[in-house]
């Protein structure tokens, strides 16, 4: 066994989230990040034409990094690409998913909140979530056209504007009956990003559920069941980025991508 190494996916920066609990639960594994930030944000995409972005993107992705297993980071391209990559490619793809199921089981009030990208709400699979696993909960969706966007510019040095973001979040917050949400699942890996400024602008408190350390467990169950990953041989961590367009911005996140250890940037010019 060698070290893993895992391809982790996003259109943008969100899924550094998920990389940082993945380096977490696997210290030793080689993590290459790779953002399609030519064709971000994915939420103002028409289905059809995704797909066959996210599936391109990919192929290019994995003839170059050569990864034992992909982490797609994102949860708009999970909900609407993931079948397609697991029939299209012969390895092992860890999708994320919105995280209805554990907050309906863990919810108090019954009054679930669920902010996410617009594409990811449209999606008939999140719908399916809710009527599997949250029929007895009230759910409240929201498509929040801006907070992924939001997440990019704090990672690039913009400050918050907590209006903004406040108005962003404010439908899921829901009362009736002496009821209130008490939990708001984070339906984009951008999210968690913003966790300090949502708690300054909450109506009132709340348990937010970030997905990263559940995927982070299952990447590790997965090559552990494929006997890739050999924690007892410590390797130095050797961390990468892939962008596919130095379009303007692209430059700006660099020192945000070094924070979290991922170094040595790559531009594909995968432009749309």
């Amino acid at each position: 066994m060698s070290a893993a190494r895992i391809l982790l996916f996003d259109s943008g920066m969100g899924g550094l989230t998920v990389a940082r609990s993945v380096r977490h639960e696997l210290p030793f594994a080689h993590l290459v990040y790779a953002a399609d930030n030519a064709a971000f944000p994915y939420g103002a995409w028409e289905e059809q034409a995704l797909v066959k972005r996210i599936l391109f993107v990919m192929g290019e992705l994995i003839e170059r990094v050569e990864p034992a297993l992909v982490v797609v980071a994102c949860n708009t391209a999970s909900t609407i690409a993931l079948a397609q990559l697991r029939e299209t490619f012969s390895l092992p793809f860890v999708g994320t998913v919105p995280a209805i199921k554990p907050a309906a089981a863990q919810t108090k009030s019954g009054i679930v909140g669920v902010l996410a990208t617009p594409g990811t709400v449209r999606r008939e699979y999140t719908q399916a979530l809710i009527h599997d696993f949250a029929s007895h909960c009230h759910v409240v969706l929201h498509g929040a056209g801006r907070m992924a966007e939001i997440a990019e510019r704090k990672l690039k040095g913009v400050p918050v504007n907590l209006g903004e973001l406040k108005a962003e979040i404010a439908p899921v917050f829901h009362e009736e009956e002496g009821r209130r949400t008490d939990i708001v699942v984070l339906g984009c890996t951008h999210y968690p990003l913003l966790a300090d400024e949502m708690a300054k602008v909450e109506p009132w408190v709340v348990r937010y559920i970030d997905p990263a350390p559940a995927i982070a467990r299952r990447v590790a169950d997965v090559l552990r069941d494929a006997e890739v990953q050999d924690a007892s041989k410590p390797v130095p961590p050797h961390n990468s980025v892939l962008l596919t367009s130095s379009r303007a911005g692209a430059e700006d996140a660099l020192p945000a991508y070094a924070k979290l250890g991922f170094h040595l940037p790559e531009f594909l010019d995968l432009r749309v």
